[in-house]
């Protein structure tokens, strides 16, 4: 099965197929305009193989080159700064040495337990994307196609989580406690803030008022903190107040979002770093085969 395609003019058509893009999973992402597209699912440490095809689109014709090469590339842009992007994986394998191209051709290539540390984003200001990028040097114009992955990053997350409180209050007045509950059940990401009216009225004191946010309908990313040393992504709980005068109370709480890994790829991750961690494995593991 093909995701990759481009029309690279009359003569050549590039195209990517990966080893498991059968089975592989497959993710939603949000471009700039909103539309929503889906990529092949990648996490930090896989590997990503397949095969490139070049198809001439019409028998007899030529095509000289320079070299033939594919890259793994992760990415940020700032879209205040666009002509100016910033690479922080660049991963090349040459496919073909200079030569002429006369008939369609197929490349192996494979990139080994790739290192993708940051997680795909697309927000208002930034763009962290990690492609495929599949080049035909010529001498005059490249012919150049790329196609993007989405990649997750998975973390380490407590067994459980502590409620979140937040108070505010008018000294000798008023004085209101918010706690956020937050349980397995809800970890899901957004980029969305929703508003909701919690109470409306003179509150008893004591009174306890039961909330619960589902950010089931919305997209986020986890919380992602200095990203190469240039964006972070963080989110909050606010708590407004509004007294009968107009006036406005603000209190502020940070809310820490991760991602679950899915219950078979905990397992298969544990059960890798077990056997090459573990000592016993390692003496295993050099005795020769019998």
């Amino acid at each position: 099965m093909s995701f990759l395609g481009g029309f690279f003019g009359p003569i050549c058509e590039i195209d990517i197929v990966l080893n498991d893009g059968e089975t592989r999973k497959m993710a939603e992402m949000k471009t700039e305009d909103g539309k929503v597209e889906k990529h092949y699912l990648f996490y930090d440490g896989e590997s990503v193989s397949g095969k490139v095809n070049l198809a001439f689109k019409q028998p007899g014709k030529r095509l000289e080159h320079q070299g033939i090469r594919i890259e793994f590339v992760g990415q940020i842009e700032l879209f205040n700064d666009k002509s100016n992007t910033h690479e922080f994986v660049n991963l090349v394998k040459e496919l073909a040495l200079p030569g002429e191209l006369t008939q369609s051709r197929s490349y192996d290539f494979e990139f080994m337990q790739v290192e993708k540390p940051y997680e795909s984003y697309i927000g208002a200001n930034v763009r962290l994307r990690y492609f495929l990028k599949v080049t035909i040097v010529r001498r005059l114009t490249d012919l150049v196609k790329e196609y993007d992955l989405i990649v997750h990053q998975l973390a380490t997350y407590p067994d459980v989580n502590n409620s979140i409180k937040m108070e505010v209050g008018i000294e000798d007045c008023l004085h209101i406690e918010f706690e956020y509950n937050k349980s397995p059940s809800t970890t899901t990401e957004t980029e969305t803030i929703a508003k909701y009216e919690i109470m409306d009225g003179a509150p008893v004191k004591g009174e306890s008022i039961p909330i619960r946010l589902f950010l089931a309908g919305y997209d986020p990313t986890p919380t992602m903190r200095d990203v190469n040393k240039k964006f972070s992504v963080r989110y909050f709980l606010n708590l407004v107040l509004v007294d009968e005068e107009d006036r406005r109370y603000f209190k502020q709480q940070e809310i820490i979002l991760w991602r679950k890994a899915p219950e078979k790829l905990r397992k298969q991750r544990t059960n890798f770093h077990q056997r090459f961690e573990s000592p016993e494995s390692q003496a295993s593991a050099e005795q020769p085969e019998m």
